[in-house]
């Protein structure tokens, strides 16, 4: 696990605009129990989150439809929390960072890490906005 100073920051990058930061596992199934689309970022403290996709996320977010909830969770920190969301995610294999977008609990969009390292932020804030103008 990463020291709570370290990741801080990284933690903020998101929940400086909006994001929800869940911690338990039980925090995982009330965010996934509401009604309506839900973006869930599985964040981490590798370069590839902070260079792609929390920029990425956050750019996203820009766009006139988007999700009703938006909430993170964070590997190598909230174990618990990460497992429960990560189970919401089968069948694709854990990854982080990574990101999930939810349609009334049910998984309608992935983006894992091999669709986020190497590429741009631009990229990755696209293809969300493509998934939030279908599903949202």
């Amino acid at each position: 696990m990463y020291p709570a100073e370290l990741v801080k920051p990284m933690r903020e990058d998101l929940t400086n605009v909006g994001f929800e930061e869940l911690q338990t596992a039980d925090a995982v199934d009330s965010a996934l129990a509401k009604s309506g689309t839900t973006l869930v970022v599985v964040n981490s403290v590798c370069g590839c989150a902070a260079a792609n996709a929390r920029p990425g996320a956050r750019m996203s977010l820009q766009n006139s439809k988007r999700p009703d909830h938006i909430v993170t969770v964070f590997a190598g920190v909230d174990k618990e929390a990460v497992e429960k969301a990560r189970e919401y995610m089968v069948p694709f294999p854990p990854s982080s960072p990574s990101m999930a977008l939810f349609k009334d609990g049910e998984l309608v969009h992935m983006l894992e890490r091999h669709h986020i390292e190497g590429r741009p932020a631009e990229l990755i804030a696209e293809n969300l906005i493509d998934a939030y103008n279908e599903h949202c």
